[in-house]
């Protein structure tokens, strides 16, 4: 498990098991119990806090990175591996997250 994956992960009810993009750095994850997601949904609204993905991404339909909804979470309920971002996608992720929290 490492930054910029995209995995499963399920939700407590009534959400449901969605893809979560990791934003925890890669070297804090043996120290934590709990790593920081941005869920990944296909309701696409074109607003600076969302990161558009398609198949060219590695994700089986397009859909985006909401970081308005970022969460930390049980990072062992944290499931497996559907794709890998790219350095500039994850440069994309860092501007929308800065933009979120207003800095």
């Amino acid at each position: 498990m490492k930054r910029g994956e995209i995995r499963w992960y399920r939700f407590k009810k009534p959400d449901k098991k969605r893809p979560v993009l990791i934003l925890t750095r890669s070297a804090a994850f043996e120290y934590l119990n709990e790593i920081t997601v941005a869920p990944l949904t296909t309701t696409m609204r074109d607003i600076p806090t969302e990161i558009p993905l398609t198949k060219t991404d590695g994700l089986p339909q397009d859909c985006c990175i909401n970081v308005d909804h970022i969460q930390t979470v049980s990072k062992n309920r944290i499931g497996s591996l559907i794709a890998t971002l790219s350095e500039q996608k994850l440069m994309q992720v860092r501007d929308a997250v800065l933009f979120a929290l207003g800095f």
